[in-house]
C-alpha cells in the first residue's frame, strides 16, 4: 500500500530536538487487531546515525562527570513520570503491537523495574579497595562509562526491551542512541519524551529509526563504545560478528525454542495455566515463550485434553478496542503468512493436529489462533526452528533423563521449565539442562531486573548480558588504582 502525507510520520530524536523527515523511504506502523496503518516510520541514513553519535559525544562528557547521585535524581524523576503515565503507556503497546491489556501493562513494567534498579546506581558502581596491598601500597577498583552506546530492539516488547538497555546504559554515565523496530516505533518515542521531561540533558538519549543501513552504521561506526541488540538469532550474530570486528563491545541476545517438561506428579491445572501463559502469551511472539510440551508418563494424554479445552476457549480479538481478550494478533501479514506455512510444513512432515489456529479466526487483523501439535519428534524442523508464533509442540519422551537428551539437542539456549512436586527430579533437570534460565513451576522464568537475562548457546552471544550487575559491567569498564606513600619519606620531611 502506498503511504501518503494522511499517516503520520514518526520523529526522530537527535540532540534534543524532535526531527520529522520528509524525504527518503518509509516504513508501515500497523496496528495489528485490525491491519490498518496508523503511522509511518522513516527509515533512517547513516548520515542520520552519525548526527546522533556527534550528538551524544558531545553530550558525553558534562553527563558522564555528574556525580553518580545526580544522575540518579534523573532517574528517580523519570521512575516518577513513568508511574503516573503507565497504563496511557501500556494502551499504546496495545495499538503498535497487539497485546492484550494485561500483556502491555507486563511490557511496561517490566521496563520500570529496570529504571528503579537504576536509581540505585550509586551504590551499583561502587568498586573494591584493599589497604596495605603490598608494603605501603593500596588498592582499589572504579567502574567508568564507555562512551556513546548504542541499542537495537525488537518489535515483540515496545517498552520493556529498549529499557532493558539505555535506562542502565545512561545511569551508568554514557549517552545513548536507540534504534527501536520500525515496526513499533510509538512507544519508545514516548519513552523518550518522558526522559526529556525528567531533566535528561539534550543529547544523552537519541532515537535513530530504520533498518539495516542504520543497523550497519552502529555497528561500524568509530564513535559507538558498545551495542545491545534483541533479535532473531541470525541478525544477533551477524550484529555481534560485525560490531566486534570494529572494536565494539557486543551483547547480542537471540531467539530460542523453550521446553515446557510436566512430570506426572505435577499439579496439573497449575501446569496448564502456566503452559497456556507461556505458549500463547503475546501470541508466542517472545524469545521465553514456552512452545516445545513434553508430558512424561501417564500424564500426557489427560495433560493433551485439558490443556485443548483451554485452548479452545481463549478469546480473540482487537486488543485496541476491547480489554476482554485473551490472545491477539501477530505483528502484520508478514508473520501471520510465514506462522501458517510453518503449521502447513510441520503438517506435511506427519504431526497431528489437536487444536489448528488456521481456522476461526477473526477476518480483520493478523491473526492466528493457538495451535497444538502432536507426535513431534526431535528431528524435525518445527522442534529445531523458531516459529515465534502461537504453536505449541507436543513431544512424548519415555523418562526425565530422555527429556533432557532431547533438549540438550536444540541449538538455542534462553529457557526451560518443569512441572512437579518432585525436589531430586527438579533438582536433575536445572542441573542437567543446557541453558541460562530455567522455571521450577514457572511457565516463563524471564528474571527481572535484579538479575541478568542469561541465555546461552545461539540464544546469546557476548559475554555480559542484559540486566543486573552483569548490565552495570557491561556499560562500564574497571580501572585499577595502585597508590604509594613513602612513610620514609614523610619523617624526612619533619612531618
Amino acid at each position: 500500500m502506498d503511504l501518503t502525507a494522511d499517516y503520520e510520520t514518526v520523529p526522530m530524536l537527535i540532540g534534543g530536538k524532535w526531527i520529522s523527515k520528509t524525504d527518503g523511504s518509509f516504513g508501515n506502523v500497523y496496528n495489528p487487531s485490525t491491519g490498518e496503518i496508523i503511522a509511518r516510520t522513516p527509515m533512517g541514513t547513516a548520515l542520520d546515525l552519525d548526527q546522533a553519535v556527534q550528538a551524544a559525544s558531545a553530550a558525553f562528557p558534562a553527563w558522564s562527570q555528574l556525580p553518580a547521585p545526580k544522575r540518579a535524581d534523573v532517574l528517580f524523576r523519570y521512575r516518577y513520570l513513568l508511574e503516573k503515565e503507565m497504563e496511557a503507556i501500556a494502551r499504546l503497546i496495545t495499538i503498535e503491537n497487539g497485546k492484550t491489556i494485561e500483556e502491555a501493562r507486563g511490557d511496561i513494567r517490566r521496563g520500570f523495574e529496570v529504571v528503579e534498579f537504576a536509581c540505585g546506581i550509586a551504590q551499583l558502581l561502587k568498586g573494591e579497595n584493599l589497604s596495605q596491598l603490598a608494603s605501603q601500597i593500596d588498592g582499589i577498583t572504579m567502574r567508568e562509562p564507555l562512551g556513546v552506546c548504542a541499542g537495537i530492539s525488537p518489535f515483540n516488547f515496545p517498552a520493556m526491551v529498549p529499557m532493558w538497555m539505555f535506562p542502565l546504559a545512561i545511569a551508568c554515565g554514557n549517552t545513548f542512541i536507540l534504534k527501536p523496530s520500525e515496526k513499533v516505533p510509538l512507544t519508545a518515542v514516548r519513552l523518550a519524551e518522558m526522559f526529556q521531561e525528567a531533566g535528561l540533558p539534550d543529547g544523552v538519549f537519541n532515537i535513530v529509526h530504520g533498518g539495516k543501513e542504520v543497523v550497519d552504521a552502529i555497528c561500524t561506526h568509530p564513535g559507538i563504545s558498545a551495542i545491545s541488540f534483541v533479535g532473531s538469532s541470525h541478525i544477533a550474530k551477524y550484529v555481534y560478528s560485525l560490531g566486534t570486528a570494529h572494536g565494539k563491545r557486543v551483547q547480542a541476545g537471540g531467539g530460542a525454542k523453550n521446553v515446557q517438561l510436566v512430570m506426572p506428579d505435577a499439579d496439573p491445572e497449575s501446569a496448564i495455566r502456566a503452559i497456556t501463559g507461556a505458549a500463547f502469551g503475546c501470541a508466542g511472539q517472545r524469545c521465553m515463550a514456552g512452545s516445545l510440551l513434553m508430558g512424561i508418563g501417564e500424564i500426557a494424554v489427560p495433560l493433551k485434553e485439558r490443556l485443548s479445552i483451554v485452548m479452545n476457549s481463549l478469546k480473540m480479538g482487537d486488543t485496541s478496542a476491547s480489554d476482554n481478550i485473551d490472545m491477539g494478533p501477530v505483528i502484520d501479514d508478514l508473520a501471520q503468512n510465514r506462522i501458517l506455512k510453518c503449521i502447513d510444513q510441520a503438517i506435511e512432515k506427519g504431526v497431528g493436529v489437536v487444536c489448528d489456529g488456521r481456522n476461526n479466526i477473526p477476518e480483520k487483523g493478523f491473526f492466528v489462533g493457538p495451535t497444538l501439535i502432536e507426535q513431534v519428534l526431535p528431528e524435525m524442523p518445527v522442534f529445531q526452528e523458531e516459529i515465534f508464533g502461537p504453536v505449541l509442540s507436543m513431544l512424548s519422551p519415555k523418562s526425565l533423563e530422555e527429556a533432557i537428551d532431547w533438549l540438550n539437542r536444540l541449538p538455542f539456549g534462553n529457557g526451560a521449565t518443569i512441572y512437579t512436586t518432585n525436589g531430586a527430579a527438579a533438582r536433575q533437570f536445572s542441573q542437567g539442562v543446557k541453558c541460562g534460565m530455567i522455571g521450577v513451576n514457572v511457565g516463563v522464568p524471564a528474571p527481572m531486573a535484579l538479575f541478568p537475562f542469561s541465555g546461552w548457546n545461539d540464544s546469546f552471544y557476548g559475554d555480559l548480558h542484559l540486566q543486573g550487575t552483569e548490565g552495570v559491567m557491561f556499560f562500564t569498564r574497571q580501572k585499577v588504582v595502585l597508590s604509594r606513600w613513602d612513610n620514609n619519606y614523610q619523617r624526612s620531611q619533619g612531618w
